[in-house]
């Protein structure tokens, strides 16, 4: 979490995203149209919040990346991350209210709308700059596609029933061959999700990070492993299919899934876009900890 003065830009042109199925937040959607329209800004609404306001089909999410000052996300943290996965090279900013459960990355609340996006068009607000993981796949040499994950990419099993082996190499070099039921590869955005849940550790999102996390690996001496992220990271997958159906997948931000096969390489960097996260109180890492994932806390007696 690198906290960063606010960019001296006129944000001009604002882009609407909600969730699916948000017939129960139109009214907030609604509080949002009006307060943008009271300072007079251009909106731009996503094809889910479209139809409210007879918009048509509304925008992509890439396009809104690549049109809009400033992004206004309504869901929780799975819609925040989807918009995190289209960011363009453009410097959007993006302010999250929360409709979810956690709310990790959304910090705005819906009943402080008209408040919390006023600050934000007047410019009182610090942004906190999230680095995002590079997946790239090649397959029988050649590049296969590539995307991007604000919080991790995971090497899982998928329908197998058997551990997968793996190869991990780093700038080239080889780091080890294991057997596991999958791997996941986080940024310090994602160490307190899918990474924390396998026994990976708490990185705090400042640091230059890249965090391996094995998920029940087949010997004790295999545990997880922080990395400088000026590395590249590389993984080929050495599990053939022995029945068809049987699939190995890559799975980004736990929301979307690749199928692998058998010698895929898949290189893993540090992408050179950022993801720029509104904060309004400067952000409190610690005190998120606490109250969102109770860190800390003392259980019975």
């Amino acid at each position: 979490m690198t906290l960063v003065a606010p960019i001296k830009k006129k944000i001009s042109t604002v882009g609407v995203i909600t969730k699916k199925n948000n017939k129960a937040h139109v009214p907030y959607i609604r509080e949002v149209v009006r307060v943008l329209k009271k300072h007079n800004k251009k909106i731009l609404f996503d094809s889910n919040s479209a139809p409210y306001f007879n918009q048509g089909e509304g925008y992509k999410k890439t396009d809104l990346m690549q049109k809009c000052d400033l992004l206004v996300v309504m869901g929780g943290d799975g819609t925040l991350l989807k918009t995190a996965r289209r960011v363009a090279k453009k410097t959007t900013l993006v302010m999250g209210f929360n409709f979810g459960n956690l709310g990790v990355l959304t910090e705005s609340k819906p009943a402080n709308i008209e408040n919390d996006l006023t600050e934000v068009l007047h410019n009182r607000y610090v942004i906190d700059k999230r680095s995002i993981l590079r997946v790239t796949i090649y397959r029988h040499g050649k590049k296969f596609d590539t995307f991007l994950a604000l919080n991790d990419a995971v090497l899982n099993q998928g329908s197998f029933a058997r551990l997968i082996e793996m190869d991990v190499s780093i700038n080239q070099r080889k780091v080890i061959t294991f057997h596991a039921d999958g791997l996941i590869i986080s940024s310090p955005t994602g160490s307190t999700g899918h990474s924390l849940s396998a026994g990976g550790p708490i990185v705090h999102p400042s640091l230059p990070a890249i965090i391996l996390t094995p998920i029940c690996p087949a010997t004790l001496s295999i545990r997880p492993i922080v990395i400088p992220n000026d590395r590249q990271l590389k993984i080929v997958l050495n599990t053939r299919r022995r029945n068809e159906g049987e699939n190995v997948g890559l799975t980004l931000d736990g929301q979307e899934t690749i199928r692998l096969d058998y010698g895929d390489e898949i290189k893993i960097r540090k992408s050179s876009r950022y993801f720029n996260l509104i904060r309004l109180k400067g952000g409190n890492y610690y005190k998120m900890l606490r109250d969102k994932l109770r860190w800390g806390e003392q259980f019975g007696e």
